[in-house]
């Protein structure tokens, strides 16, 4: 561990100002959880709304209209504390990947160094970030599943349906438990609750249900994320690259790679929701039992690309200025205390 995270520019090897890699290490661990919570909290109704959207996909009849609908209905009914239903399972997890992300971004540079042999007085190519920008999207997944596991089961507990005696996998469960009928918030079981549940039903390999979808996501992901981030801000840089980055180009460049990321392997993720939500909503189709791919067809055929794209506006939509706050953050912490 020699190197702290490149910038595209030929001042960005600054490890001796960031200290020992003990200490480079817990910076980008602090200072990732940090952006990570701050984040989380800002966009947390908004991927609980793509959540549910995407739950629906194999639906006989949608329970929402859009986004909007989503946010309204879940709103009326459930209240603020509906909203932000299961968030302290993304909060560890914002914690968890950022952290992992920079800290791994960081790490994975240096190897592409010795591997490639760029001295350190020489800044890594576009391809070379996005490589081990992949690589730390690789690492992350396997942290994550878990996490998003219990966070979207948490997200469709109010939505469990009634099932219905002859349906299929394909039309899904009859309409939903009428709100009279439907457990309380306070009433629905926790994150704990939600993960002795898995471990019970499915044991410890339950716990990586999805992660195929994670693994796609998270290794696409995460290279247009800090590649189209570099970019952005070599551009902005262009005259003058030896120059500090500005807060609002961190967050520009951070809004641009939020975008990139989710458009780049947003069907992954759809599938991963899905096979994570079937127990709750589905419960006869066995998903943990489901391949990636069986169900990625499933989707395909009941609503096309339109499917496996759902959610998809809403969440690009929270992800700019997500992303943007993220990097504004991180960035700025890494500039103030290195």
């Amino acid at each position: 561990m020699e190197a702290s995270p490149d910038a595209l520019s030929p001042h960005a090897h600054d490890s001796a100002r960031r200290g020992s890699p003990a200490v480079r290490a817990a910076k980008d661990i602090t200072f990732g959880s940090i952006a990570g919570i701050l984040s989380k909290v800002f966009e947390h109704p908004f991927d609980l709304t793509k959540v549910r959207l995407q739950a629906q996909v194999l639906d006989a009849s949608a329970r929402f209209n859009g986004p909007i609908d989503c946010l309204v209905q879940t709103f009326r009914k459930e209240g603020i504390r509906g909203l932000y239903r299961g968030l302290p399972a993304p909060i560890v997890g914002a914690m968890a990947e950022n952290a992992s992300l920079f800290l791994a971004y960081g790490e994975l540079q240096n190897l592409v160094r010795q591997v490639g042999g760029v001295p350190t007085t020489q800044a890594l190519s576009l391809p070379q970030l996005c490589l081990a920008a992949a690589g730390a999207g690789a690492i992350t997944s396997f942290v994550l599943t878990p996490i998003e596991l219990v966070k979207c089961k948490m997200q469709v507990q109010m939505l469990v349906a009634v099932p219905a005696p002859s349906s299929t996998v394909a039309a899904g469960v009859a309409a939903a438990v009428p709100p009279s009928l439907a457990a309380s918030v306070r009433d629905l079981p926790g994150p704990l609750a939600v993960l002795r549940g898995v471990l019970r039903t499915d044991g410890v390999r339950g716990l990586w249900l999805g992660q195929t979808g994670t693994l796609i996501r998270e290794t696409g992901g995460a290279s247009a994320w800090f590649g189209i981030k570099e970019l952005v801000c070599t551009l902005l840089r262009r005259d003058a690259p030896a120059r500090p980055l500005r807060a609002w180009e961190s967050a520009l460049s951070g809004a641009c790679a939020g975008a990139a990321y989710n458009l780049a392997f947003f069907p992954a993720d759809t599938v991963k929701s899905t096979m994570q939500t079937e127990a709750e909503l589905r419960p006869g189709t066995a998903g943990a039992q489901r391949a990636f791919g069986a169900v990625a067809r499933e989707l395909y055929r009941a609503q096309g690309i339109r499917g496996l794209y759902a959610g998809c506006g809403i969440t690009v939509a929270r992800s700019v200025p997500s992303s943007a706050l993220i990097f504004w953050i991180y960035d700025g912490l890494r500039a103030r205390f290195g």
